[in-house]
């Protein structure tokens, strides 16, 4: 089993945050104005020796430091959210440095985060900011081509010679059967065996299409959370909720209302039975409330040593699997991280290589 984290590019600025969020705005931004909303509630969030880095830097600065650091304890690969509109990108810079940059030594692959952007962080009203659209074959055959950019790439991931391509959720994409075939009979003219297809188990759920998909991935902690609780468990996670939301309208000071034990959700993830073709997800930790305020969501009484303990529980069950997907590398204004901050330091990442294994 080898380590795949789930990484984000937003930490640089481009024009169309600059528009919706402000001047300058980057995932930092979200993270340096987080504030504690309850007793012992660890924010702000700040990264060791504040190393609020920018992934715009052509040099690959960053990329390297990131390279080394997943190697040195364990992390097999990166796969990296990619934004793309029927043409449009957004964020495309960082995995483009990367390809460029053939020195640096890193495993990776896509996720293609196929999600309508929409204006629903810090208690903002809900409009859309651009539109997921999928558009016709001429479309497909531009995106594959753009793609293919980075397949050429040796370090890129591929199974049975075919590129991995995840999709968070594929279950959206209508015309996926055209797309699919379209993707296949280029790969294959590229001397690809096709394209490797892993369809995201989200909060949305799965995509049951089996005969377009390869694999599926466990989006953790939004797939067990929305689609596994028990009805116990969901009852008190909802009522809990309910009254902070009641008591939420008559506060000055906001509750914040949606709270939940890591140690459940664990437990969950380590019971669940997976089909053979399910690569097994989970998490660090997770609190989104620098993007949500107290509308947020927070897993308690997360520790390296719970994660540690999770990770080897994963390992016993699911070891003949090819990957587990960690979400995330450094998805900090949710809170779920590996890389190193002040307080926990190289903790998590060397859970990571207590199990499976790393250089250091």
């Amino acid at each position: 089993m080898k380590i795949l984290a789930l990484y984000l590019p937003q930490f640089h600025s481009i024009p169309e945050n600059d528009k919706w969020w402000g001047k300058g705005y980057t995932e930092w931004t979200a993270v340096k104005n987080a504030k504690p909303l309850f007793a012992n509630h660890y924010q702000p969030r700040i990264p060791l020796d504040n190393n609020y880095y920018d992934l715009s830097n052509n040099s690959g600065k960053t990329w390297f430091w990131q390279a080394e650091l997943a190697r040195k304890f364990g992390i097999y690969g990166f796969c990296i959210y990619h934004y793309w509109f029927e043409g449009k990108q957004l964020l495309e810079r960082p995995m483009e440095i990367l390809r460029d940059h053939k020195e640096i030594d890193i495993n990776y692959c896509i996720c293609w985060a196929n999600e309508t952007w929409s204006r629903n962080w810090y208690a903002q009203e809900r409009t859309i900011l651009l539109e997921q659209r999928y558009g016709d074959e001429s479309a497909w055959i531009k995106h594959f081509e753009y793609l293919n950019t980075f397949f050429r790439d040796k370090r890129y991931i591929k199974i049975d010679n075919k590129p991995v391509i995840n999709i968070y959720h594929s279950q959206e994409i209508t015309c996926l059967k055209e797309m699919l075939e379209c993707w296949n009979r280029l790969a294959i003219q590229e001397g690809y065996a096709g394209v490797y297809i892993v369809s995201g188990a989200t909060s949305k759920g799965t995509d049951i299409r089996e005969e377009l998909i390869d694999a599926i991935y466990e989006f953790e902690p939004g797939y067990v959370l929305k689609n596994l609780l028990n009805g116990k468990d969901k009852y008190q996670y909802l009522f809990r909720t309910g009254i902070s939301r009641l008591l939420n309208r008559v506060r000055k000071n906001k509750l914040l209302e949606h709270k939940i034990d890591i140690g459940m959700i664990y437990k969950y993830i380590e019971n669940t039975v997976l089909s053979e073709n399910v690569f097994p997800g989970t998490f660090p930790q997770w609190d989104n409330t620098p993007r949500t305020g107290s509308s947020g969501l927070c897993y308690i009484n997360s520790s390296p040593e719970l994660f540690r303990e999770h990770l080897q529980a994963l390992r016993t069950k699911y070891g003949n699997r090819k990957f587990l997907y960690i979400n995330a590398w450094n998805e900090w204004g949710e809170g779920a991280y590996l890389e190193p901050d002040e307080r926990y330091k190289y903790e998590y990442l060397q859970a990571i290589s207590d199990v499976f294994g790393g250089e250091s």
